[in-house]
Protein backbone atom coordinates (compact mmCIF):
# COMPACT_ATOMS: atom_id res chain seq x y z
CA UNK A 1 0.00 0.00 0.00
CA UNK A 2 0.99 3.44 -0.39
CA UNK A 3 1.77 5.94 2.01
CA UNK A 4 1.83 9.68 1.20
CA UNK A 5 0.88 12.72 2.98
CA UNK A 6 -2.34 13.87 1.95
CA UNK A 7 -1.71 17.51 2.79
CA UNK A 8 1.26 17.54 0.42
CA UNK A 9 -1.39 17.53 -2.76
CA UNK A 10 0.61 19.91 -4.89
CA UNK A 11 3.68 17.50 -5.62
CA UNK A 12 0.90 14.90 -6.51
CA UNK A 13 0.87 16.67 -9.92
CA UNK A 14 4.23 15.52 -11.07
CA UNK A 15 4.61 12.68 -9.10
CA UNK A 16 4.15 9.04 -10.91
CA UNK A 17 4.47 5.29 -9.48
CA UNK A 18 3.27 2.23 -11.11
CA UNK A 19 0.22 2.14 -10.37
CA UNK A 20 -0.48 5.45 -11.85
CA UNK A 21 -3.74 5.47 -14.69
CA UNK A 22 -1.71 8.14 -16.45
CA UNK A 23 1.01 5.87 -17.04
CA UNK A 24 -1.80 2.62 -18.10
CA UNK A 25 -3.85 4.46 -20.42
CA UNK A 26 -1.02 6.77 -22.23
CA UNK A 27 -1.04 4.35 -25.10
CA UNK A 28 -4.95 4.15 -25.33
CA UNK A 29 -5.23 8.45 -25.09
CA UNK A 30 -2.38 8.28 -27.55
CA UNK A 31 -4.75 5.95 -30.16
CA UNK A 32 -7.86 7.90 -28.93
CA UNK A 33 -5.80 11.11 -30.48
CA UNK A 34 -5.07 9.87 -33.58
CA UNK A 35 -8.59 8.88 -33.64
CA UNK A 36 -9.42 12.28 -32.88
CA UNK A 37 -7.66 13.87 -35.58
CA UNK A 38 -8.56 11.74 -38.17
CA UNK A 39 -12.55 12.37 -37.60
CA UNK A 40 -11.85 16.05 -36.99
CA UNK A 41 -10.22 16.03 -40.59
CA UNK A 42 -12.48 14.04 -42.31
CA UNK A 43 -15.35 15.76 -41.35
CA UNK A 44 -14.36 19.76 -41.38
CA UNK A 45 -11.16 19.66 -44.30
CA UNK A 46 -12.14 16.66 -46.43
CA UNK A 47 -16.06 16.16 -46.38
CA UNK A 48 -16.57 19.99 -45.40
CA UNK A 49 -19.40 19.67 -43.63
CA UNK A 50 -21.24 22.22 -42.62
CA UNK A 51 -22.27 23.45 -38.87
CA UNK A 52 -25.73 23.06 -39.07
CA UNK A 53 -25.31 19.23 -40.62
CA UNK A 54 -27.33 16.64 -38.47
CA UNK A 55 -24.78 15.45 -36.69
CA UNK A 56 -23.49 19.16 -35.47
CA UNK A 57 -27.02 18.68 -33.50
CA UNK A 58 -26.45 15.52 -31.96
CA UNK A 59 -24.64 17.14 -28.51
CA UNK A 60 -27.62 16.84 -26.23
CA UNK A 61 -27.17 13.39 -26.96
CA UNK A 62 -23.67 13.40 -25.72
CA UNK A 63 -25.40 15.41 -22.15
CA UNK A 64 -27.43 13.27 -21.45
CA UNK A 65 -25.33 9.84 -21.95
CA UNK A 66 -22.66 11.74 -20.57
CA UNK A 67 -24.85 12.29 -17.07
CA UNK A 68 -25.80 8.63 -17.19
CA UNK A 69 -22.23 7.52 -16.98
CA UNK A 70 -21.57 9.70 -14.15
CA UNK A 71 -23.63 8.25 -12.41
CA UNK A 72 -22.65 4.54 -13.49
CA UNK A 73 -19.32 5.57 -12.63
CA UNK A 74 -19.67 7.07 -9.47
CA UNK A 75 -21.41 3.79 -8.29
CA UNK A 76 -18.80 1.99 -9.57
CA UNK A 77 -15.81 3.44 -7.44
CA UNK A 78 -18.07 3.02 -4.43
CA UNK A 79 -18.84 0.05 -4.79
CA UNK A 80 -15.15 -1.05 -5.38
CA UNK A 81 -14.28 1.78 -2.21
CA UNK A 82 -16.92 -0.10 0.16
CA UNK A 83 -15.13 -3.63 -0.25
CA UNK A 84 -11.67 -1.95 -0.06
CA UNK A 85 -12.44 0.07 3.79
CA UNK A 86 -15.11 -3.21 4.81
CA UNK A 87 -11.59 -5.51 4.05
CA UNK A 88 -9.54 -2.88 6.55
CA UNK A 89 -12.51 -3.03 9.12
CA UNK A 90 -12.03 -7.16 9.33
CA UNK A 91 -8.39 -7.16 9.84
CA UNK A 92 -8.78 -4.32 11.94
CA UNK A 93 -11.06 -6.11 13.95
CA UNK A 94 -8.35 -9.00 13.95
CA UNK A 95 -5.72 -7.07 15.44
CA UNK A 96 -8.19 -6.34 18.79
CA UNK A 97 -9.22 -9.52 18.52
CA UNK A 98 -5.48 -11.02 18.43
CA UNK A 99 -4.48 -8.71 21.14
CA UNK A 100 -7.53 -9.19 23.31
CA UNK A 101 -7.38 -12.96 23.08
CA UNK A 102 -3.78 -12.30 24.02
CA UNK A 103 -4.42 -10.25 27.02
CA UNK A 104 -6.87 -12.87 28.36
CA UNK A 105 -4.87 -16.07 27.90
CA UNK A 106 -1.45 -13.71 29.82
CA UNK A 107 -4.20 -14.23 32.84
CA UNK A 108 -5.77 -17.11 32.42
CA UNK A 109 -3.46 -19.57 30.98
CA UNK A 110 -0.12 -21.52 32.77
CA UNK A 111 3.46 -21.03 30.72
CA UNK A 112 2.64 -23.51 28.37
CA UNK A 113 -0.46 -21.58 27.38
CA UNK A 114 1.39 -18.26 27.00
CA UNK A 115 3.59 -19.95 24.67
CA UNK A 116 1.31 -21.77 22.24
CA UNK A 117 -0.84 -18.41 22.16
CA UNK A 118 2.16 -16.79 21.31
CA UNK A 119 2.79 -18.52 17.99
CA UNK A 120 -0.79 -19.04 16.96
CA UNK A 121 -2.45 -16.08 17.23
CA UNK A 122 0.42 -14.55 15.21
CA UNK A 123 0.00 -17.97 12.96
CA UNK A 124 -3.10 -17.33 11.92
CA UNK A 125 -2.95 -13.66 10.86
CA UNK A 126 0.24 -14.65 8.49
CA UNK A 127 -1.97 -17.96 7.31
CA UNK A 128 -5.32 -15.66 6.84
CA UNK A 129 -3.36 -13.04 4.29
CA UNK A 130 -1.52 -15.86 2.60
CA UNK A 131 -4.61 -17.45 2.36
CA UNK A 132 -6.53 -14.80 0.50
CA UNK A 133 -4.07 -14.46 -2.05
CA UNK A 134 -4.30 -18.37 -2.51
CA UNK A 135 -0.56 -19.24 -1.09
CA UNK A 136 0.35 -21.31 1.39
CA UNK A 137 1.81 -20.37 4.53
CA UNK A 138 5.22 -21.89 5.20
CA UNK A 139 5.17 -21.52 8.99
CA UNK A 140 1.80 -23.36 8.86
CA UNK A 141 3.07 -26.26 7.08
CA UNK A 142 6.11 -26.41 9.01
CA UNK A 143 3.70 -26.46 12.51
CA UNK A 144 2.28 -29.94 10.40
CA UNK A 145 -0.69 -28.51 9.35
CA UNK A 146 -2.68 -30.79 6.23
CA UNK A 147 -1.82 -27.80 3.21
CA UNK A 148 -4.51 -29.94 1.47
CA UNK A 149 -7.04 -28.60 4.04
CA UNK A 150 -8.46 -24.89 4.70
CA UNK A 151 -5.03 -23.86 6.81
CA UNK A 152 -7.33 -20.56 8.81
CA UNK A 153 -9.74 -23.45 9.81
CA UNK A 154 -7.06 -26.09 10.99
CA UNK A 155 -5.24 -22.92 12.93
CA UNK A 156 -8.18 -21.80 14.39
CA UNK A 157 -9.54 -25.07 15.20
CA UNK A 158 -6.09 -25.22 17.21
CA UNK A 159 -6.65 -22.19 19.17
CA UNK A 160 -10.25 -23.11 20.48
CA UNK A 161 -9.13 -26.86 21.27
CA UNK A 162 -6.16 -25.25 23.50
CA UNK A 163 -8.66 -22.84 25.56
CA UNK A 164 -11.11 -25.28 26.38
CA UNK A 165 -8.12 -26.66 28.28
CA UNK A 166 -6.47 -23.65 29.33
CA UNK A 167 -4.36 -24.21 32.52
CA UNK A 168 -4.77 -27.53 32.37
CA UNK A 169 -8.45 -27.84 31.97
CA UNK A 170 -9.48 -25.58 35.29
CA UNK A 171 -10.53 -22.85 33.27
CA UNK A 172 -14.65 -22.22 34.58
CA UNK A 173 -16.93 -21.51 32.28
CA UNK A 174 -17.45 -17.94 33.01
CA UNK A 175 -13.61 -17.21 31.96
CA UNK A 176 -14.26 -19.66 29.14
CA UNK A 177 -17.11 -17.35 28.06
CA UNK A 178 -14.49 -14.26 28.24
CA UNK A 179 -11.81 -15.66 25.64
CA UNK A 180 -14.52 -17.20 23.55
CA UNK A 181 -15.78 -14.35 21.52
CA UNK A 182 -11.99 -13.26 20.30
CA UNK A 183 -12.09 -17.41 19.84
CA UNK A 184 -15.10 -17.47 17.21
CA UNK A 185 -14.34 -14.05 15.67
CA UNK A 186 -11.22 -15.59 14.00
CA UNK A 187 -13.48 -17.51 11.91
CA UNK A 188 -16.02 -15.21 11.28
CA UNK A 189 -13.38 -12.18 9.71
CA UNK A 190 -12.30 -15.41 7.54
CA UNK A 191 -15.53 -15.66 6.02
CA UNK A 192 -16.35 -12.05 5.70
CA UNK A 193 -12.89 -11.86 3.91
CA UNK A 194 -13.34 -14.65 1.48
CA UNK A 195 -17.02 -13.28 0.85
CA UNK A 196 -14.83 -10.22 -0.41
CA UNK A 197 -12.29 -11.84 -2.45
CA UNK A 198 -14.93 -14.74 -3.84
CA UNK A 199 -17.54 -12.32 -4.95
CA UNK A 200 -16.52 -9.71 -7.75
CA UNK A 201 -18.40 -7.39 -8.97
CA UNK A 202 -20.75 -8.61 -11.57
CA UNK A 203 -19.74 -9.18 -15.11
CA UNK A 204 -22.18 -8.09 -17.67
CA UNK A 205 -21.96 -4.41 -15.31
CA UNK A 206 -17.92 -4.37 -15.78
CA UNK A 207 -18.20 -5.20 -19.33
CA UNK A 208 -21.19 -2.84 -20.28
CA UNK A 209 -19.39 0.31 -18.06
CA UNK A 210 -16.24 -0.56 -20.52
CA UNK A 211 -18.07 -0.31 -23.31
CA UNK A 212 -20.41 2.48 -22.72
CA UNK A 213 -16.99 4.50 -22.18
CA UNK A 214 -15.55 3.22 -25.28
CA UNK A 215 -18.33 4.63 -27.39
CA UNK A 216 -19.24 7.41 -25.93
CA UNK A 217 -15.11 8.44 -26.29
CA UNK A 218 -15.45 7.29 -29.49
CA UNK A 219 -19.03 9.55 -30.93
CA UNK A 220 -17.39 12.55 -29.20
CA UNK A 221 -15.50 13.93 -32.00
CA UNK A 222 -18.49 13.67 -34.05
CA UNK A 223 -19.96 17.22 -32.79
CA UNK A 224 -17.17 18.46 -31.08
CA UNK A 225 -14.89 18.62 -33.92
CA UNK A 226 -17.18 21.52 -35.49
CA UNK A 227 -17.09 23.68 -32.12
CA UNK A 228 -13.11 23.02 -31.10
CA UNK A 229 -11.16 21.98 -34.07
CA UNK A 230 -8.40 20.21 -34.01
CA UNK A 231 -7.92 21.35 -29.99
CA UNK A 232 -10.14 18.55 -29.44
CA UNK A 233 -7.29 15.88 -29.91
CA UNK A 234 -6.00 16.73 -26.32
CA UNK A 235 -9.72 17.31 -24.78
CA UNK A 236 -10.72 13.82 -26.10
CA UNK A 237 -7.37 12.22 -24.23
CA UNK A 238 -8.22 14.05 -21.22
CA UNK A 239 -12.02 13.38 -21.17
CA UNK A 240 -10.66 9.76 -21.62
CA UNK A 241 -8.43 9.43 -18.89
CA UNK A 242 -10.88 10.60 -16.59
CA UNK A 243 -13.59 8.42 -17.18
CA UNK A 244 -11.02 5.22 -17.54
CA UNK A 245 -9.19 5.90 -14.69
CA UNK A 246 -12.43 6.14 -12.50
CA UNK A 247 -12.84 2.17 -13.62
CA UNK A 248 -9.19 1.47 -13.47
CA UNK A 249 -9.28 2.61 -9.96
CA UNK A 250 -12.27 0.58 -9.16
CA UNK A 251 -11.02 -2.49 -10.56
CA UNK A 252 -7.51 -2.07 -8.83
CA UNK A 253 -9.30 -1.59 -4.55
CA UNK A 254 -12.36 -3.69 -5.70
CA UNK A 255 -9.85 -6.78 -4.46
CA UNK A 256 -8.41 -5.15 -1.52
CA UNK A 257 -6.13 -8.53 -0.23
CA UNK A 258 -4.07 -8.18 -3.32
CA UNK A 259 -0.47 -6.92 -4.39
CA UNK A 260 -1.78 -4.14 -5.83
CA UNK A 261 0.01 -0.80 -4.80
CA UNK A 262 -3.25 0.45 -3.32
CA UNK A 263 -4.02 -2.78 -1.52
CA UNK A 264 -4.04 -3.35 2.04
CA UNK A 265 -0.77 -3.56 3.85
CA UNK A 266 -1.67 -7.37 5.16
CA UNK A 267 2.23 -8.25 5.77
CA UNK A 268 2.30 -5.01 7.91
CA UNK A 269 -1.00 -5.53 9.70
CA UNK A 270 0.27 -9.50 10.45
CA UNK A 271 3.52 -8.36 11.52
CA UNK A 272 2.28 -5.46 14.21
CA UNK A 273 -0.11 -8.27 15.41
CA UNK A 274 3.03 -10.82 16.11
CA UNK A 275 5.11 -7.73 17.14
CA UNK A 276 1.79 -6.78 20.27
CA UNK A 277 1.32 -9.90 20.63
CA UNK A 278 4.37 -11.08 21.38
CA UNK A 279 4.66 -7.89 23.94
CA UNK A 280 1.82 -9.45 25.58
CA UNK A 281 2.48 -12.29 25.81
CA UNK A 282 5.95 -12.34 26.73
Amino acid sequence: MITYNPKDWFTFLFRFHKSDTLLKLFPLMLGVGIYSALVTWLLLDYIHLPDSSVIHKTSVVHSTLGFVLSLLLAFRINSAYDRWWEGRKLWGALVNNSRNLAIKVRHLGNAADVQFFNQHISLYAETLKDHLRDQQNKNALKAGFNPDKHLPNQVASAMIARGYKLNDGSINTEQLMSINAELMSFTDICGACERIKNTPIPYNYGVFIKKFIFFFIMSLPLTWAFELHYYIIPIIAFVLYVLASIELIAEEIEDPFGFDENDLPLEKIALNIKKHVGEILE
